[in-house]
């Protein structure tokens, strides 16, 4: 059995809308006493929604960390204190304008897990339909986005010809079954 991490102090510098940054002093398992800088994230949801087996809803959503527009799968930051499945169901709602009937978890993963603690749960969305007439889900207004159905298959073409270069959306069509 490895040693616990032995934290020092924990110094929040940043707080903003999406995510903190802290800067921990730390002992690691090793023994080794470090600084480590680490992005602190709620978690985050993942949808693949599908309304056939062989379809798939992306969205083409501009971006402005890297100022383009790309095609991705729907996802979103979740609330303090949100399940996860109710995330799911209201990002499905607002990025889509759909609501899952049923909802399966395909996997859980970290995408950058050298300096952030966000885990990203993937969930596959069917049985889709249109929201409640008093629905209040509305997109965020920072978010300019089209949804669009494509076939599995060429949502693989996309990924393969580099058409599609969001590593969440790669990873959560490895999760299909």
């Amino acid at each position: 059995m490895t040693n616990p991490t032995l934290i020092h102090e924990r110094r929040e510098v940043y707080r903003g809308r999406v995510f903190s940054l802290s800067v921990d002093r730390v002992t690691l398992p090793s023994g080794h006493t470090t600084t480590m800088d680490i992005v602190r994230h709620p978690g985050s949801v993942v949808l693949l929604p599908m309304p056939a087996p062989d379809q798939l809803i992306l969205i083409r959503q501009y971006r402005y960390a890297v100022d383009q527009d790309i095609w991705e799968l729907p996802a979103g930051t979740l609330t303090a204190g949100e399940a996860e499945a109710t995330g799911a169901a209201r990002e499905c709602e607002e990025e889509i304008g759909l609501v899952p009937g049923r909802l399966e978890l395909l996997g859980r993963l970290l995408p950058t897990p050298g300096f952030c603690d966000e885990t990203m749960a993937f969930y596959r969305c069917v049985d889709l339909r249109p929201p409640a007439p008093d629905s209040t889900a509305r997109k965020d207004d920072d978010e300019v986005i089209e949804p669009q159905v494509f076939a599995l298959a060429e949502v693989r073409r996309m990924i393969a010809g580099g058409d599609i270069v969001d590593m969440k959306t790669v990873a959560g069509l490895a999760l299909l079954r």
